[in-house]
């Protein structure tokens, strides 16, 4: 499977313009072959090789089997749900798995009509756009994506005023694969075009076991069956942390001179980055620490925090703030943020 870049090109005599950026999958491939593996590296590339998140496979599995037998391009899927859980790795299993390629961008490197128009003139029959971050696409990209999606043409406007002129132009059948942590952000319009709509769900702690096992395969890292488990619990569910907190452990590893990982090291690895056993990291606690014994457990409000912290309320709320509420230490009342009994507890069994 080849990832391509495409964009339009520039008037004459104009300065010509970046196109978006694209990934090339080529550059990945030639990764694979050398012995020290990049994250992109660890990814999966089949169906059959993806961890967890069952029910999504189930639903595209089947799609991916009715659409070979239709000989049809595979119809729009909608991936949303957080951020790590996989949605660029399943877009890539699914040009993997269909046989076509994949064309990757991004809604912010959309910002002109040009762009949205260069990706969808350039796409063959069947293959995937892949659009991350789509709830941040303008409206006229997305207005231009309608028809698209709908009828694979573009309607064009050329000219000004009274010279202007619509010109339609058609387009190869293919399958726009969307991601976004946010699907609420979402025009009605341009969610109601995709036929497939699945949510990445948080994995579980078997699965995450599974993929810290098969990454350290991949970077030649031998793992103890329980050194696996107790990076799977630090991972707030999510892959790509687990990755990231993987690769910190080799390093110790590496330099320590350990080759076999066991529990202990891992402990002793992330305790250095001061992530503890339940994946707290070191923000989390200060907010937590904070509202304990700043304000008496709350309700605080979310500004005062963040200004208690030197953070920022968004960061706060949108990175910070839901894990904790995902694991009960925190709770969000129309009063402002109280800890709970479960959040006091943790705290006292961190400082023990």
């Amino acid at each position: 499977m080849a990832i391509v870049s495409s964009g339009s090109s520039a008037p004459r005599g104009s300065r010509p313009e970046p196109a978006p950026r694209l990934v090339d999958a080529a550059v990945q491939e030639h990764e694979q072959e050398r012995p020290l593996q990049r994250e992109d590296s660890l990814r999966p590339r089949k169906l059959a090789d993806y961890i967890g998140q069952s029910e999504l496979k189930q639903v595209l599995g089947i799609a991916i089997e009715a659409t070979r037998t239709r000989e049809e391009a595979l119809d729009h899927v909608l991936l949303y749900g957080p951020p790590g859980l996989g949605k660029t790795t399943m877009a890539l299993v699914l040009a993997e798995e269909l046989g076509v390629r994949c064309r990757i961008t991004s809604a912010p490197a959309l910002e002109r009509p040009r762009d949205i128009v260069g990706l969808l003139v350039n796409l063959q029959p069947r293959e995937l756009l892949f659009i991350d971050e789509i709830h941040r696409l303008t409206r006229v990209a997305e207005e231009l994506l309608y028809p698209a999606m709908e009828d694979f043409r573009l309607d064009l406007t050329v000219g000004k005023g009274t010279t202007a002129r619509t010109r339609t132009l058609p387009l190869a059948p293919f399958t726009l694969v969307g991601a976004t942590t946010r699907a609420g952000s979402l025009s009605s319009p341009l969610r109601d075009r995709f036929g497939l709509i699945q949510r990445l769900e948080f994995y579980g702690l078997e699965d995450l076991q599974a993929i810290v096992q098969r990454a350290a395969g991949l970077l030649n890292l031998e793992l103890e069956p329980e050194a696996a488990l107790e990076v799977a619990r630090r991972c707030r569910g999510t892959p790509r942390i687990a990755n990231r907190l993987l690769r910190r452990v080799r390093d110790v590893a590496a330099v320590g001179g350990h080759s076999l990982v066991g529990a202990a090291l891992v402990q002793q690895a992330l305790s250095l980055h001061r992530v503890d056993g339940r994946g707290l990291d070191a923000s989390d606690r200060r907010l937590l620490d904070l509202l304990h014994n700043g304000y008496g457990g709350g309700p605080v409000g979310l500004d005062t925090l963040a200004a208690g912290l030197g953070e920022d309320p968004v960061t706060l709320e949108s990175v910070v703030e839901p894990f904790l509420l995902q694991q009960g230490f925190l709770q969000r009342t129309p009063r402002g943020r109280v800890i709970t009994e479960a959040g006091i507890a943790h705290l006292r069994e961190h400082a023990a």
